[in-house]
């Protein structure tokens, strides 16, 4: 560490005190003296100058060294955020057995161990009457109201007190886990205290929920219905229901994987899938492999 300034100045009070003095009989020694004395604190001043330079050298490097690192993190984030998922799909009806099976014995268990890696989305099976343009489900009106609350609720803004423009929806965990909540009781559908009772344990707003679900504007021509921050379930519903159609998806409930179906539950029976059943690890595998690949 170089000698503090006040450790300089006593270094040369010292050797002032013992340096030959002027007029004495070694006039030549103390200009001899007094050269080597200038010398070595011009030295000494240089390696304090040096010294100097190379910490704040130092110092600067040690900042553009965490520039760099923090740059480095940001790219990662950015192509963290850039990965691709493998859309996941499930077509259902909310009061049939078959869609409580599939649910609970399939799609559930899947997302709990690959929900990061997939873009999941439940959509409903139904018709749409050609004369009037009203949804129709196969179980009856019931069901209609149910498809409309799960399709609600997945959709409404999150948090659920935000108003205005988010466009933050539902998380897709919570989400599910309200449908499959209602699912599995679903002969009681669409009573209230079993939709009050499920939006609690998943933060659901029920008001929000409500309201959505009960509005008679379904924006039949308004190209814009439903809006994200306003939506409304008659709307959602017969979107859902269209979509499925254009699929060409008539069994609840119908899993569809990166666009082909996966596999069929129905009459209590599983068909068309790998290894002959709705096997969790089959599909969690089928999945991380498919990310893997697109991730790269």
């Amino acid at each position: 560490m170089p000698p503090t300034a006040y450790e300089v100045y006593k270094e040369l009070e010292r050797e002032d005190r013992f340096a030959p003095h002027a007029g004495s009989t070694q006039d030549s020694s103390y200009t001899t003296w007094r050269e080597r004395a200038a010398t070595r604190n011009l030295r000494r001043g240089l390696a304090i100058i040096i010294a100097c330079w190379m910490f704040y050298f130092l110092y600067l490097n040690r900042l553009y060294a965490a520039s760099i690192a923090r740059s480095f993190s940001n790219k990662q984030e950015e192509l963290t955020s850039g990965t691709v998922k493998i859309p996941l799909e499930a077509h259902i009806m909310s009061k049939c057995p078959d869609a409580q099976d599939c649910l609970q014995q399939l799609v559930v268990p899947a997302m709990e161990r690959i929900s990061d890696k997939v873009d999941f989305d439940l959509s409903f099976i139904g018709s749409i009457s050609k004369q009037t343009s009203d949804v129709e489900c196969k179980h009856g009106p019931t069901e209609c109201i149910g498809n409309m609350i799960i399709l609600c609720a997945a959709n409404l803004p999150f948090p659920p007190n935000s108003h205005g423009s988010s466009t933050s929806r539902t998380p897709v965990i919570r989400s599910l886990g309200f449908a499959n909540c209602l699912i599995g009781d679903y002969e009681q559908i669409p009573s209230r205290s079993l939709v009050e009772s499920c939006a609690l344990e998943h933060g659901i707003d029920f008001d929000a929920l409500n309201e959505c679900a009960s509005r008679q504007d379904d924006g039949l021509n308004d190209p814009e219905d439903p809006t994200p921050d306003d939506p409304t379930g008659i709307a959602l519903l017969r979107k859902s229901v269209q979509h499925s159609a254009d699929l060409g998806v008539t069994k609840s409930c119908t899993v569809r994987l990166d666009e082909k179906v996966w596999c069929i539950r129905d009459n209590g029976e599983w068909a068309d899938c790998p290894g002959g059943s709705g096997d969790v690890s089959a599909l969690v595998g089928e999945v991380e492999r498919l990310w893997a690949q697109r991730n790269q």
